[in-house]
């Protein structure tokens, strides 16, 4: 965890949303484990920041549900379990297809313009092997399909579970098979967008996160 940079006359609130961003991070990337106690004091020294931060960003990340309290114990990482992701994977496979539905419906030429963009970077990237460029453009993808739907409270929705799901994508995305696969379904959602073919955009989109959900199944989250 490395020492969060700041100067003097930064306010105490965005020092505590930078401490929760990273706590948050190194939670959904799989560094803290479910289980696993987190230290204040060492937190702190870490962070190179006072334990204030510290408290308010265990607060913030109780209520987001990814630590408890406990006796005893102190601040425990909850995470999410492989039943948490696979929840999340099903409420993601009744609304994404909607959502590329209404994309095709909005797009806007710039949005259009930046799927193009991605799906050429994610492709470079996939033939490299980097999974840490893939994931981040993974991301980049279904932003933009979020975006150019227009609403938001499913972009607000989905931009949250894309979030959460990040140490299982990173896994799978990893797999050199499946980030190839990856990016043959982004490219037949592109392409169906492309065409203006709303039924087509919501079938392919829901077949790919079908199979998301059928890969994650298989892999230890561990």
């Amino acid at each position: 965890m490395g020492k969060i940079e700041r100067k003097d006359t930064e306010a105490v609130h965005s020092l505590h949303g930078k401490v929760f961003e990273q706590l948050e991070n190194a939670i959904l990337s799989g560094q803290y484990k479910q289980g696993e106690c987190l230290n204040e004091l060492k937190l702190s020294e870490d962070m190179g920041v006072s334990r204030t931060p510290i408290r308010e960003a265990f607060r913030q990340l109780e209520l987001e549900g990814l630590v408890i309290y406990t006796p005893n114990r102190g601040v425990v990482v909850r995470g999410f379990s492989k039943e948490d992701i696979r929840d999340i994977y099903q409420i993601r496979s009744m609304i994404e297809g909607m959502t590329a539905r209404r994309a095709t419906e909005n797009i806007t030429s710039e949005l259009l313009k930046e799927l193009e963009e991605t799906l050429e970077l994610e492709k470079f990237y996939t033939e490299k092997g980097d999974a840490e460029q893939i994931s981040a453009l993974d991301s980049r993808f279904h932003d933009a399909i979020y975006q150019a739907s227009g609403s938001r409270l499913l972009i607000k929705t989905l931009k949250a579970f894309h979030h959460y799901v990040k140490h299982a994508r990173n896994l799978s995305l990893s797999n050199p098979e499946r980030a190839k696969k990856t990016y043959e379904e982004h490219k037949a959602i592109y392409d169906a967008i492309l065409d203006r073919d709303r039924e087509l955009a919501e079938i392919k989109t829901e077949q790919h996160i079908r199979n998301a959900t059928d890969f994650i199944e298989k892999i230890s989250l561990t």
